[in-house]
């Protein structure tokens, strides 16, 4: 049974960090593509992060140069590290795996929210 289960989520400051994490289970986590989405209620899923399975990473222009993607195979655990947060970084954030002609998995969300 393939589970991803993300943690880290919570309240912070405007200028204030978080660092989510997706732990995967159930897959061989290693050859997976990761990604991080977020989501505000009434929009539409925008995809934040991406890390392929050799590490290379992308961004959302809205994130750029503020979060950092990265991945630990030892642990099956994608990391986001989010920076300078704003209010408009609030959402609930999923990871999910990408791998070509698979449908992906997903993580059940965590909420960040980003308030004075």
């Amino acid at each position: 049974q393939v589970q991803l289960v993300e943690s880290g989520g919570g309240l912070v400051q405007p200028g204030g960090s978080l660092r989510l994490s997706c732990a995967a289970s159930g897959i061989v986590f290693s050859i997976y593509a990761m990604r991080w989405h977020r989501q505000v209620p009434g929009k539409e899923r925008e995809l934040v992060a991406a890390i392929t399975s050799g590490g290379s990473t992308n961004y959302a222009n809205s994130v750029k140069g503020r979060f950092t993607i990265s991945r630990d195979n030892a642990k099956n655990t994608v990391y986001l590290q989010m920076n300078s947060l704003k209010p408009e970084d609030t959402a609930v954030y999923y990871c999910s795996t990408f791998r070509a002609t698979i449908d992906p998995y997903w993580g059940q969300g965590t909420q960040v929210t980003v308030s004075s």
